[in-house]
């Protein structure tokens, strides 16, 4: 692992030229998501990672998969991420009878004007929280696919854009799963990372009948910050430096699933992407202009084990996905080394 301090291994330089643009816009990223992630840590109770990477995807401009058993707090995060940002926020309930015109949106003709009228469907917000998603059949799903990958929705031949910033956080339970339509892999990729909550420690189960006994705090819940601020937040995100040398580590190390004997299915060159922007993001929070490998390493697994499909073999000798990518992180050389 590099030292967040300090000159880094091979004399390689990782900090952003001189002259560009940076986190000097007047806005400090750190300030504001700290305030969301206090905010949100009111809710949620021991979980400081879950929530870090909550805030890493919303500024890298991605969607969050939120994968546990029932009651760990799966969608109280999902509420409490969306209302501690003043914007539009909207829950879809996925079950096996929700159609894909619930979620896009439809055109109805209305008889005063005599023409179609388009009625924005339920993904029409910047916060979009799909509780149980694999509830819902794969063409539902589906519908999901133009939205979260161009922010756009296609109804009847005509594209709407969706307002900035726009986030699906998505939710699913992967014990109970009699009735449930497994994710395919085109919308599994299309999340940016795969949280786990687990269970809280003693102290934070505590400390979670204090806060949520009497009353859900969610009630009490004050936005930390407006959507107008989020946008900036992610415009500065956008300009964080990546230096070459950690580009040609980030395709090695996604690279190095693909080659893999025991996955079936590497991670995609979106799964590239995605990688470099969520590392931008990790950067700006710990309020640096520039990304280290430190960065790659620490998103590796949240942001690659959930596209990838391991062998027949690998299931049987039980190696789970996330312990191949924490394996193949150990072996790639880090820059200058």
């Amino acid at each position: 692992m590099t030292a967040p301090h300090g000159d880094p291994p091979g004399g390689i330089s990782y900090s952003m030229p001189v002259g560009a643009g940076g986190l000097g816009s007047g806005l400090s990223v750190p300030e504001v998501a700290g305030r969301i992630r206090g905010t949100v840590e009111r809710v949620i109770v021991g979980k400081p990672e879950s929530v870090r990477l909550a805030l890493v995807v919303l500024l890298a401009e991605g969607h969050l998969l939120v994968e546990d058993v029932p009651g760990v707090g799966k969608t109280m995060l999902s509420k409490a991420l969306a209302r501690s940002v003043d914007c539009s926020v909207r829950r879809i309930q996925f079950t096996p009878d929700l159609l894909p015109s619930d979620i896009t949106g439809v055109s109805i003709y209305n008889q005063e004007r005599r023409d179609f009228e388009f009625k924005p469907g339920a993904i029409f917000a910047n916060v979009v929280i799909g509780d149980e998603i694999n509830r819902a059949s794969p063409k539902t799903q589906s519908a999901l696919l133009e939205c979260m990958e161009e922010g756009q929705v296609t109804v009847d031949g005509v594209t709407y854009q969706l307002a900035a910033p726009f986030m699906v956080v998505a939710t699913q339970n992967p014990v109970e799963m009699e009735g449930t339509y497994p994710l395919p892999e085109a919308q599994r990729d299309r999340f940016m990372a795969r949280i786990s909550m687990g269970y809280p420690h003693g102290t934070a189960e505590l400390d979670m009948i204090d806060n949520h006994g009497a009353a859900s705090p969610l009630d009490y819940l004050e936005p930390a910050t407006d959507g107008q601020t989020v946008v900036k937040l992610i415009e500065i995100v956008r300009s964080v430096h990546v230096s070459p040398a950690v580009k040609q580590y980030t395709v090695d190390l996604v690279g190095a699933t693909r080659s893999s004997p025991e996955l079936r299915l590497g991670a995609s060159p979106r799964a590239t992407l995605h990688l470099v922007r969520a590392a931008r993001a990790a950067a700006a929070l710990d309020g640096r202009d520039f990304v280290l490998p430190d960065d790659i390493q620490a998103l590796a697994m949240p942001v690659l084990a959930h596209r990838l499909i391991t062998t027949a073999e690998a299931q049987i000798a039980r190696r789970t996905a996330a312990a191949i990518v924490r394996d193949i992180v150990r072996s790639v050389p880090l820059p200058g080394r």
